[in-house]
C-alpha cells in the first residue's frame, strides 16, 4: 500500500514537472514571436534607473516579456524606429536616473539627435524635471513638463565621503599606499577631508561636466552658453517659469502630450507600442544589423581575477578568465572583421587588468586587417583604461571618466577592533615576511619598502605601456598620470583618447580601419553572447544565475542613500585578495 502511494506521488510530481515545462515552453514561443507593429505607431520609450550595459540573465523577466533595457537596446530601438515606416513618432519619457554618471545619458542623447534626422517628431515628457532627465529630454523635438513638477536645474555637485575619523573610533587602521598625487581611490579610508590634489581634480571634473551640459542645452534650446549659465543660477524653476524662460515648450500631462502628437498627423489613428515589445522587432527585418561581422566584447564592472561574477553591493565583476576567453573566441572566428571593446569599468585588480591587456594585444598583433577599437561608457578608468589602451583607437563620451593612471595597495589593520571587543589574535609563522599582510599590525619599514617597490614597478610599467599606445614618452604621460581622473573631453584634449562619441562612433572607426564600406550595415556579435531560453532556464533551475534576484532583493529593501553608505563602508575590497595591487579609480560618488 505504501509503495502504491509513493508511485502515485512520484507520478503526480512528474506530471506537474512536465506540465510546468510545457507551459513555460509555450509561453516562450508566444513571447518569442515578433510583435505586430501597427501603422502610424508611437514608440513609447520609458528610460530611467541605473542604465545597464548588459542585461542580467533572468528567465522570469524573459517569460513576463520584460527585459532589462540596456543602453544598446534603447539606441537600437531608436535606430529601428528611424527606419521603420510603421513608426511615425516617439514619446520619450525619462523617469529618473539613479546613476551618478553622464556617459550613458550622452549616448542616449546622441541617439535621440540621430533619430530626429528622420524628420519624425520625438516629444519628451517629464513627470519630474531632474537634471539628467532634462538633459536627455532637451534633445527632443519638443519638451513637456508635468504641471505639478519643478524643473530642477541648479548645477553640478558631487560629495566625497571620508571615513578615517570613524575608523579611528573603532581602532581600524587603513594601511594603504599609492603612487600618484591624484590616486585618490583610498582617500575615503585614509583621510578625514579632501587633499589639495583630490579637491582640485573633483572641481575640474565638475567644471567640465557642467560646461558640457550647458553647451548641450544651449544648442538644443537655441540659447547662448551665457544665457543657460544664468538660467542654472536662477533655478530650480516652477513649471510656468520654465516655460516662460524657454527651457520647455509646454506644461502638460502625459495624455495631453499624446494628443499633441496626434495633431501632427490629424485624421490618422495613432496607436502606442511599448519599448519592451518593440525590442523584439528584429533589426534584420528593417535592413539593419546585417552584413560584415564585428565582435562587441563587454567589460562591465570592477576587474578581478577568475570568472566574471556578481557582488551584491558593487554589482557586476569582470573576471579576467571570462573576458580572455571571449577575446579568444572572437580571435578564432575568421568571419569577425573587427573587435570593439566596450568598457564600463572603474578598474580593479592590476594583474587581472594586465592579463586582459595581454590577450587583447595578441588579438591586435595576430591580424593587421582586424582592428580593435575601444568604446568607453560611463567609466573606463585605471584598470579600465589599462585594457582599453590595447586598442588602435579609443573612443569616449565627452563625460566618460577615464585616465586614473595610477596604482595603490595595502591592507586594513583590524587588530585594534578586536582588542576593543576584548579579543586577542596571535600567530605563528615561518619566513621573514610571512606576516607581511597580517590584519593585526601595520607594515613594518622593511615590509613597506617591498609594498612601495611593487606599486612603483606596476606604475612605471603602466606609464610605459600608455606611452607606447599613445605614441608618446613616459615623461609626458607621467605628467598626465599620477592617478588623475579626466573627463573624455579633457582626455581627448590631452591625447589619452582619439575621438568623442559612443558605440556607433566606434563602429564607424572600426569600419574605416577594416576597410568596410562606410555605408554598409554590420552584424554585431556580442560577448557575453545572448543566452537561449533553454540556457536561462537551466541556470535558473541549477541556481547558477542569481544576480538579478539578489539585485532586486537588495533594491527592494534599501534606499539609494543606504546603498551608497554601505558601498562606501564596505568598498569593493572583498572582491580582491589581501595585499593585491589595485588599479582602481574612486568608486564612491554621492549625489
Amino acid at each position: 500500500m505504501a509503495r502504491r502511494g509513493l508511485r502515485i506521488l512520484f507520478t503526480l510530481i512528474g506530471a506537474f514537472f512536465v506540465l510546468t515545462l510545457t507551459g513555460l515552453f509555450l509561453l516562450y514561443l508566444a513571447l518569442g514571436r515578433e510583435p505586430t507593429v501597427p501603422s502610424n505607431a508611437v514608440l513609447r520609450l520609458r528610460i530611467g534607473g541605473d542604465l545597464a550595459e548588459v542585461a542580467p540573465a533572468d528567465v522570469l523577466g524573459y517569460l513576463r516579456g520584460v527585459r532589462t533595457p540596456t543602453v544598446q537596446s534603447i539606441v537600437e530601438n531608436l535606430r529601428k524606429a528611424k527606419a521603420d515606416p510603421r513608426v511615425s513618432a516617439v514619446l520619450l519619457e525619462p523617469t529618473g536616473f539613479s546613476t551618478p554618471f553622464w556617459g550613458k545619458i550622452q549616448e542616449l542623447r546622441d541617439a535621440v539627435l540621430d533619430f530626429k534626422k528622420s524628420g519624425k517628431p520625438i516629444y519628451a515628457y517629464l513627470e519630474y524635471g531632474g537634471d539628467r532627465d532634462y538633459y536627455l529630454a532637451s534633445a527632443a523635438t519638443k519638451v513637456f513638463l508635468m504641471p505639478s513638477s519643478p524643473l530642477d536645474l541648479t548645477g553640478v555637485a558631487t560629495y566625497a565621503v571620508f571615513l578615517r575619523g570613524s575608523f579611528d573610533k573603532i581602532g581600524m587602521v587603513p594601511d594603504i599606499h599609492h603612487i600618484g598625487d591624484y590616486k585618490t581611490a583610498a582617500n575615503q579610508f585614509t583621510e578625514k577631508t579632501y587633499t589639495p590634489a583630490h579637491r582640485e581634480m573633483d572641481a575640474s571634473l565638475n567644471r567640465d561636466l557642467f560646461d558640457q551640459m550647458v553647451r548641450g542645452i544651449a544648442e538644443a534650446r537655441r540659447k547662448t552658453d551665457d544665457e543657460v549659465r544664468a538660467l542654472f543660477d536662477a533655478g530650480p524653476f516652477l513649471p510656468e517659469d520654465a516655460l516662460r524662460v524657454g527651457l520647455i515648450d509646454d506644461v502638460a500631462y502625459q495624455d495631453q502630450v499624446m494628443e499633441k502628437l496626434r495633431d501632427v498627423r490629424p485624421g490618422a489613428a495613432m496607436r502606442t507600442i511599448e519599448s519592451d515589445a518593440y525590442s523584439r522587432v528584429s533589426p534584420g527585418s528593417l535592413g539593419l544589423n546585417s552584413g560584415p561581422r564585428m565582435a562587441v566584447i563587454y567589460a562591465t564592472g570592477a576587474i578581478a581575477g577568475g570568472k566574471s561574477g556578481f557582488d551584491p553591493l558593487n554589482g557586476a565583476a569582470v573576471g579576467s578568465d571570462t573576458l580572455t576567453e571571449y577575446i579568444r573566441q572572437a580571435r578564432r572566428d575568421s568571419s569577425i572583421r573587427a573587435i570593439i571593446l566596450r568598457v564600463d569599468s572603474p578598474g580593479g585588480s592590476a594583474t587581472a587588468s594586465d592579463a586582459i591587456w595581454r590577450e587583447l594585444t595578441i588579438a591586435r598583433n595576430e591580424r593587421a586587417d582586424r582592428p580593435i577599437v575601444a568604446s568607453m561608457s560611463d567609466l573606463a578608468a585605471s584598470g579600465g583604461y589599462y585594457i582599453a589602451m590595447a586598442a588602435q583607437s579609443i573612443v569616449a563620451q565627452p563625460s566618460t571618466l577615464t585616465g586614473s593612471i595610477g596604482i595603490f595597495g595595502g591592507k586594513f589593520v583590524t587588530g585594534g577592533v578586536y582588542r576593543k571587543l576584548g579579543a586577542n589574535i596571535e600567530s605563528t609563522s615561518i619566513g621573514k615576511r610571512a606576516e607581511m599582510n597580517s590584519p593585526v599590525r601595520p607594515y613594518n619599514p622593511d615590509e613597506l619598502t617591498k609594498v612601495r617597490e611593487q606599486l612603483q614597478s606596476f606604475y612605471d610599467d603602466f606609464v610605459e605601456k600608455v606611452a607606447q599606445s599613445r605614441n608618446s614618452t613616459p615623461e609626458k604621460i607621467d605628467l598626465l598620470a599620477q592617478g588623475r581622473v579626466w573627463t573624455g573631453h579633457q582626455a581627448k584634449q590631452n591625447g589619452l583618447v582619439d575621438e568623442l562619441g559612443g558605440l556607433d562612433r566606434a563602429i564607424v572607426i572600426a569600419k574605416q580601419q577594416a576597410k568596410i564600406d562606410p555605408d554598409a550595415e554590420v552584424e554585431l556579435v556580442t560577448f557575453p553572447p545572448h543566452k537561449s531560453f533553454y540556457e536561462l532556464l537551466s541556470e535558473e533551475l541549477s541556481g547558477v544565475s542569481q544576480s538579478a534576484a539578489i539585485d532586486a532583493w537588495i533594491a527592494d529593501r534599501f534606499s539609494a542613500g543606504e546603498l551608497e553608505l554601505m558601498r562606501a563602508v564596505r568598498g569593493p575590497y572583498a572582491m580582491f585578495r589581501r595585499g593585491e595591487a589595485l588599479a582602481l579609480m574612486p568608486f564612491t560618488f554621492v549625489r
